[in-house]
């Protein structure tokens, strides 16, 4: 296996904003085709956009491992402010595994999916899906805000404190494996009937 170094720094250059300096290992052989993005910290928010597979897991160091062949794909990862953002359009979904110490706050669009890789274990964590996301957390957390709009689907487990959950009618949550001490739902977007005046008799 040969490892080379590649800087990336123009996939990484957005238009305004400082964004961090990211170089990437690429690790190429019969069974495996993987990117390691490193010098990529402090994540505390990712976002998703198009058609990715996001799998998540607790660590001390941060880093972003992305399969596929993804320098010949038309995929985006950016590194800003905290915030890691990864897009891809293609039909096949391009399949993402990031390790975060700190992360606080996910959402996914589009036809992303977002997966934990065993216990995440966060003091507060908000989870906002759209379109027609979905995602499968195992969540240990004090504090758990989960938004699930439009189609998007939601699959949530593990022990949470205080639980809040917010979704659309159209929208579609699991969480009977999930056990929390204080726990609130909100459903939005109810169809309201129209009142039709019955017709006077005369």
């Amino acid at each position: 296996m040969k490892t080379q170094f590649l800087t990336i720094a123009t996939i990484f250059t957005l238009a305004l904003g400082t964004v961090t300096s990211t170089y990437a290992a690429v690790n190429n052989n019969d069974n495996e085709v993987s990117t390691v993005l490193t010098n990529v910290s402090k994540i505390n928010k990712i976002e998703l956009h198009g058609n990715v597979e996001l799998f998540i897991s607790d660590g001390t160091v941060d880093q972003v491992k992305v399969y596929n062949k993804y320098y010949s794909e038309s995929a985006l990862v950016q590194s800003q402010n905290g915030v890691l953002r990864i897009s891809s359009y293609t039909d096949k979904k391009l399949v993402v595994w990031v390790t975060a110490n700190d992360l606080q706050a996910i959402v996914a669009n589009d036809n992303s999916q977002v997966k934990s890789f065993g216990n995440l274990e966060k003091l507060d964590i908000e989870v906002t899906l759209n379109n027609t996301a979905s995602a499968d957390l195992n969540i240990d957390a004090y504090k758990a805000s989960i938004n699930v709009n439009d189609r998007a689907k939601a699959n949530i487990s593990g022990n949470v404190n205080d639980y809040n959950l917010k979704q659309d009618q159209s929208a579609t949550v699991n969480h009977s494996n999930l056990a929390t001490v204080n726990g609130n739902k909100t459903i939005t977007n109810i169809p309201v009937k129209a009142n039709t005046p019955e017709l006077a008799i005369l």
